[in-house]
């Protein structure tokens, strides 16, 4: 078990960078607040794709007065919270809308994903969630009860069916995927995707499904993916992945020395990897931000005199691939 320290450190796109002030989102007023508040940060979206400028790229956010904030509808605001100590709301363009004017002319739009690790980790949370709002509310239009179409509520983090005869509420959906590092004591159970380059390895991972706890999930996944059957499993970390929905809920598990390993079918291969063939570079290990990284770290730095971030390991993307045995 990792001491409570390193437990509580939070992963990447995680971490206290926000305060959100829940109960502003219950105020009528807000809208009207944020407007004559002229210390506001927008924060602009198109779909998914965020407002960023310069290069390195950060977050490009705007005043009250530019042509986005004065253009743009009352519905398509949703308050995120106060950040750097500032108001802070998100605003959704159309397809169609202005993607900048004269005085700022840098202003693009860009998918977070490839961004990430290139942001500040404040920043890269605030888009993060920013993202997964804005995804959301792009696939609940309509009510899910009686068809009817749906508008924003509570400062954007309700949509509500327009029928007053239904009026059925909709909250932003999150779904639960374990991922674990699973260990024999001595080795780890990593495993690749066909589609992933050579040499690429992550930790195993999975949707959790109706019905099921985190821990049966673990031993569930690791059975289907690996054939490796798991003695006890120990809930470690938790990292938010809006691509596009995930909250990664991160294990360290065990298994029997000498488990033999058979790749499941939502894998090319599955194989235990020991420290010395991780310091080797004999494995392609996931980015630095991700939390299947941190689990591997951890397992590693637990039987080694020689912390795995001293090393010069081989590590893949800014961000890792969504999939079964890799997200996170």
């Amino acid at each position: 078990m990792p001491p409570s320290s390193e437990r509580s450190a939070a992963n990447f796109l995680a971490g206290p960078y926000l305060d959100r002030r829940a109960e502003l989102r219950e105020d009528p007023r807000w809208l009207e607040s944020a407007r004559a508040d002229a210390e506001t940060l927008f924060l602009p979206a198109r779909g998914t794709a965020l407002g960023v400028t310069g290069d390195p790229p950060t977050a490009a956010f705007i005043d009250h007065s530019h042509t986005i904030v004065r253009s743009s509808p009352d519905d398509s605001w949703v308050l995120l919270g106060w950040f750097r100590e500032r108001r802070c709301v998100l605003v959704q363009l159309d397809e169609q809308a202005i993607e900048n004017d004269s005085r700022d002319d840098a202003l693009r739009f860009e998918e977070l994903r490839p961004l990430a690790s290139t942001l500040s980790a404040d920043e890269a949370g605030l888009l993060a969630y920013a993202r997964a709002l804005t995804f959301w509310q792009l696939r609940h239009r309509h009510c899910g009860v009686c068809g009817s179409p749906t508008q924003p509520t509570r400062a954007g983090h309700v949509m509500t069916c327009r029928d007053p005869s239904c009026a059925t509420e909709f909250f932003p959906r999150i779904d639960p995927a374990i991922i674990v590092l699973v260990s024999d004591g001595e080795r780890a159970l990593l495993g690749r995707q066909a589609s992933w380059p050579s040499g690429r390895y992550s930790t195993v991972a999975g949707f959790v499904e109706p019905g099921e706890s985190l821990e049966d999930a673990v031993a569930r996944e690791v059975f289907e993916e690996t054939g490796v059957r798991i003695l006890a499993s120990d809930y470690h970390s938790s990292q938010p992945w809006p691509f596009p929905s995930s909250l990664m809920l991160g294990f360290m598990a065990t298994a029997a020395p000498g488990s033999v390993v058979e790749a499941g079918s939502e894998l090319e291969d599955a194989r235990w990897v020991s420290r010395d063939e991780i310091a080797a570079g004999e494995v392609v290990l996931p980015p630095h931000t991700s939390i299947s990284h941190r689990l591997i770290a951890h397992w590693f730095d637990a039987g080694s005199s020689v912390p795995l971030r001293t090393l010069r390991t081989r590590s893949w993307g800014s961000s890792p691939p969504r999939g079964k045995a890799a997200s996170g």
